[in-house]
């Protein structure tokens, strides 16, 4: 290894550098004509400090092990602009937070100009083949035998959630002691998803043969963090990996094995007895192998376990500390049901606060916080470049463009100058967010936007609001448990635009995973 040598990794990384130098030109050359077609103009340039952008992935892993990523990713926005430029790694790419953009990437766009890039690479060990990996055809038909799932009358009595509800209050202290709520919200949506989904519950909340259900959240919460880490390196994912990975990913597909096995146990019984639409068994009868059903069955889990289980958290980590919010809140839950338990979805429309809780959860804390689109082609985006950020952006083929939901939601000219606030009266005023078409359509996007949009978000907001009602009404008083906020922590934030660091400060400790969650729980103590 004696070549290995200083002088030789300098001329290597010397050459490495030219070649870049030169491929950029080039394309710089061969994109003067469509950058001129369409009025094309540099959107304002994330500042480097280190080489070939270094610093931007130091950053990140700093502020991930800080447990304050989005706060970081919020102030790139406010410090440049709506639509920025990077150097990550070497490699040009893109961040945008602007409704235009967004419609474009997602809607307008996506067939022709926009694809997931590496996406299915870097998520296949995990979730391989489905509908959150897959795209044209394959998506299409896969989107298509989940669609009738999530017909209305599917859960319109409520029945599939009350006997996990049930379950999920035995687990709350009926003293006041502090509870952990987030840990039992996750066994709550997997207990709900997978009775809904596969027609067969895992009961985590309760007496189950499925004994590995805790080992399975665990161990698919190292194989999300290991997905997530791989997801930042673009790239150079395949440089994220090993034992433990693949240890954690092929626990996660025992554990679908088992589902698996339970369901065709009970499956043609159920078909016999001319039973509800089952997505299972929709997914078993198309599939070639039972390694391509446990890949759907894998994929679509992941939507209806986690999002839901952090919006619930979020919706009584914020409750504990507005008393106000969650007076009225009660006061708007007794006036409609009182203690009725057997509730309705026509009971749940009758309380709009509760629906803009909801609303306002969700904004704050989108359980997908951020994602990313690849160019397919030589393409642009309609605005974020020139002087006044107003002219079209050239992107070219293969560069990334990752959109931060969670800063959008916080942005003042579209929320109010209270945007980084938990108000949820907000959603009954006049807010900038709706004078224009395309920021109220775009400008909003917990569930994603466009042809992938999430199907089931119907079903998440009557699952959480439901959880809520039942929860309030036996433990109206939602306190902060045994732990005081997080103290407000300092740190610096390196502008474009100055030579020192700013000054800035983070509150929540956030877990970021493939969904966005609170580091340390939602640790609150409820009281009748």
């Amino acid at each position: 290894m004696a070549w290995l040598s200083s002088p030789v990794l300098l001329a290597v990384g010397l050459i490495w550098i030219v070649y870049r130098a030169i491929q950029s030109y080039l394309w710089y050359q061969a994109n003067k004509e469509l950058s001129a077609q369409h009025g094309c103009a540099r959107a304002p340039k994330l500042r480097n400090w280190w080489p070939l952008g270094i610093d931007r992935l130091i950053q990140i892993w700093v502020a991930d092990s800080e447990q304050r990523l989005m706060d970081l990713f919020a102030f790139h926005f406010e410090d440049v602009g709506y639509t920025l430029e990077q150097k990550f790694l070497g490699t040009r790419a893109f961040g945008t937070i602007d409704p235009i953009n967004l419609e474009a990437m997602m809607s307008s766009k996506i067939k022709a100009d926009f694809n997931f890039g590496l996406r299915r690479r870097i998520f296949f060990p995990l979730l391989g083949e489905g509908i959150f990996t897959q795209e044209g055809p394959a998506w299409k038909h896969s989107r298509d035998l989940l669609r009738p799932q999530f017909a209305r009358q599917q859960y319109r009595g409520l029945a599939i959630f009350r006997s996990h509800v049930d379950n999920l209050l035995l687990h709350i202290p009926t003293d006041g002691k502090p509870v952990d709520l987030q840990p039992l919200f996750f066994r709550l949506t997997l207990d709900t998803t997978t009775e809904f989904l596969f027609g067969t519950s895992v009961h985590s909340l309760g007496a189950t043969h499925f004994s590995n259900s805790k080992k399975f959240s665990d161990e698919f919460d190292v194989a999300q963090n290991y997905v997530v880490q791989r997801f930042r390196l673009l790239d150079l994912y395949w440089l994220i990996g090993g034992p433990k990975f693949r240890h954690s990913c092929v626990s996660v597909h025992r554990f679908i094995d088992e589902i698996i096995d339970a369901r065709t146990k009970v499956g043609e019984k159920d078909e016999e007895n001319g039973g509800r639409y089952v997505f299972f068994d929709a997914i078993a009868k198309d599939s070639k192998d039972r390694a391509t059903l446990r890949t759907q069955l894998l994929n679509v889990l992941l939507a209806g376990r986690d999002t839901t289980a952090c919006l619930l958290s979020w919706v009584f980590f914020r409750l504990a500390q507005h008393p106000r919010i969650l007076d009225r809140l009660n006061a708007e839950i007794s006036s409609t049901v009182r203690d009725k338990t057997d509730l309705t979805r026509e009971d749940l429309k009758k309380m709009p606060y509760l629906a803009n809780i909801l609303k306002e959860t969700l904004r704050l804390y989108p359980p997908v916080p951020v994602n990313t689109r690849t160019a397919a082609q030589d393409t642009t985006l309609p605005t974020g470049g020139g002087p006044n950020q107003k002219s079209p952006v050239l992107i070219r083929k293969g560069e990334n463009v990752s959109f931060c939901v969670y800063a959008m939601h916080r942005r003042e000219d579209l929320y109010g100058k209270d945007a980084k606030e938990f108000r949820p009266e907000r959603w009954d005023e006049d807010m900038p967010l709706f004078r224009d078409e395309k920021t109220a359509a775009w400008g909003y996007l917990p569930f994603n936007g466009g042809p992938r949009v999430c199907l089931g978000q119907d079903f998440a907001l009557i699952e959480a609001s439901y959880t809520v009602v039942r929860i309030l009404q036996r433990y109206p008083k939602v306190k902060l448990g045994h732990y005081e906020l997080p103290q407000k922590r300092g740190w610096i934030g390196w502008s474009t635009h100055a030579t020192e660091g700013i000054k800035e400060v983070s509150e929540e400790r956030q877990k970021v995973t493939l969904v966005l969650s609170l580091k340390d729980g939602c640790r609150v103590s409820l009281e009748q």
